[in-house]
């Protein structure tokens, strides 16, 4: 793997506390260090993380949170969620998956089950305990959430979270708990939220969601009834709305009501529960 990283082939995704370096101006472009600038940041970095091939050139992400690196000319380190719309597919999956790989590494580096200091292995996919009575391999994790679009009839429901901008509403979301399935999780998680019992849960599609370590499960779920009570530690607010309030030209211009970003699965849920094409993810 050192090899590899030492090629003149390699090149590297650069991480700044869980920012990515990109290429500001006009359509912004992610930004893939190589030759001597790129081993040079490579070798100023805390991690190196074998990412894999794409057309045959191997990737590696580097942490230089905290470190002093010469890459202002070069860009921007920015959150991904604010570009990733306008970044081609492939180069906004690299930039998640460097994102969520030096996320894991940085909050990993005590082993869990007895407290020693963890060490990077397998080109940095493991982190293995460094107490020879523990040894303890500890693999980078997914947390599966499920997220659903709730209809009835001609109405679906959104919802405003406590923490969404002003104007913001979007389908129902939360995390799958252990021993639940992803449909008993979508119930769940309906009915804490605004008291609604569902049937006919249907799986949709998916998206990773490294902010910052999840993949979101889409559904679409039918209500039976379009009674609702909003449980206020949950959200904020939420409404039954029809096809026709959510057609483009009678929403709102003042912000005071708009949906989730184009490259969200929870747009494409309601795009496609409308009957429309809702734009790529920034995974692909």
């Amino acid at each position: 793997m050192i090899e590899l990283a030492s090629s003149g082939a390699a090149r590297f995704v650069p991480i700044d506390t869980e920012r990515n370096l990109v290429k500001s101006g006009g359509n912004p472009e992610a930004v893939f260090l190589q030759g001597m600038m790129g081993r040079a940041i490579a070798n100023a970095a805390d991690t190196h993380i074998f990412l894999g091939y794409v057309d045959g050139t191997p990737y590696f992400a580097v942490d230089v949170t905290g470190k002093e690196v010469p890459l202002q000319e070069l860009g921007e380190f920015v959150d991904l969620r604010q570009v990733g719309a306008l970044l081609f597919a492939r180069e906004g999956s690299i930039l998640a998956y460097a994102r969520g790989m030096t996320y894991w590494h940085r909050r990993h580096r005590y082993c869990g089950v007895c407290g020693a200091t963890t060490k990077v292995a397998r080109g940095g996919h493991v982190r293995l305990c460094t107490n020879d009575n523990c040894k303890t391999e500890h693999f980078p994790r997914t947390d599966p959430a499920v997220i659903m679009l709730v209809h009835h009839g001609d109405k679906c429901l959104l919802g405003r979270g406590k923490q969404f901008p002003r104007g913001m509403h979007s389908t129902l979301a939360g995390f799958v708990e252990p021993g639940e399935s992803f449909e008993d999780a979508v119930a769940r998680e309906v009915y804490e939220e605004v008291r609604v019992r569902v049937k006919n849960v249907t799986y949709r599609s998916s998206q990773p969601w490294p902010f910052p370590a999840s993949v979101m499960i889409g559904f679409h779920a039918e209500a039976e009834s379009l009674d609702f009570t909003v449980n206020e530690d949950e959200l904020a607010s939420a409404m039954w709305l029809s096809r026709e309030e959510l057609r483009p030209e009678n929403l709102p211009k003042d912000g005071s009501f708009f949906m989730p970003r184009r490259d969200s699965i929870a747009r494409r849920l309601i795009e496609e529960w409308l009957g429309h094409e809702a734009g790529p993810s920034i995974s692909g």
